[in-house]
């Protein structure tokens, strides 16, 4: 394998099927402890680094994982992937190629193996949406992350044109909005209350 950038559909599960394939005492992860961000940071760039100039006579496979990746963290990474120490291959896992900077991606070669998936629609009826629904829906989810809120922001999508509910352009920019707040880092629960609110006032119409 050479170093390049994998765009998948789910990291675990990729890393799952991986590293079966790879040395297991030449391959090394690294990614965010906290799986519900998934976020690469600056510490996990920092920890690549290391990694990469401790000397191997054998070929190493550092695994660089997260659904994104902060801009400092991947600049710090650019003299490394544009010259690699011997024997050092680097994967990029991520579930966007968003998710990375335009110096990062014509640096190594990216592979799209995202599959489609079935969208399974919102459990709420957005027609006959009340306040109590609101409420008991936030009670349920407000501990969503934010991979799950990207799902559900997709399902709820996907219940609206289910249910031919016409919404205005400024609603529709409210899901814009959640999408890219929620790319931010803003708190999940808050995102989707916004959301909740904005279809309540909608039904209201």
């Amino acid at each position: 394998m050479k170093s390049q950038v994998l765009i998948v559909n789910d990291i675990t599960n990729t890393l799952e099927s991986l590293l079966p394939t790879l040395p297991k005492h030449f391959t090394r992860i690294i990614r965010s402890e906290d799986t519900s961000k998934d976020e690469f940071l600056l510490e996990q760039s920092q920890k690549a680094l290391k990694e990469a100039y401790i000397a191997s006579n054998e070929p190493k496979y550092i695994l660089l994982c997260g659904s994104t990746f902060r801009k400092e963290a991947q600049n710090a990474l650019l003299k490394l992937l544009e010259e690699p120490p011997r024997n050092v291959v680097f994967v990029i896992i991520t579930t966007s190629k968003s998710a990375l900077l335009p110096t990062i991606l014509s640096r190594m070669p990216y592979k799209y193996m995202k599959t489609n998936i079935a969208v399974e629609p919102c459990s709420l009826d957005f027609k006959s949406l009340d306040m109590k629904e609101v409420y008991q829906f936030l009670k349920e989810n407000q501990k969503i992350s934010k991979i799950e809120l990207k799902n559900l922001i997709e399902s709820m999508m996907y219940k609206i044109h289910q249910q031919n509910i016409q919404l205005n352009s400024k609603e529709l920019n409210t899901f814009s909005q959640a999408i890219k707040l929620n790319d931010l880092n803003s708190k999940p629960i808050n995102v989707l209350t916004s959301l909740l609110l904005t279809l309540l006032h909608a039904k209201g119409k």
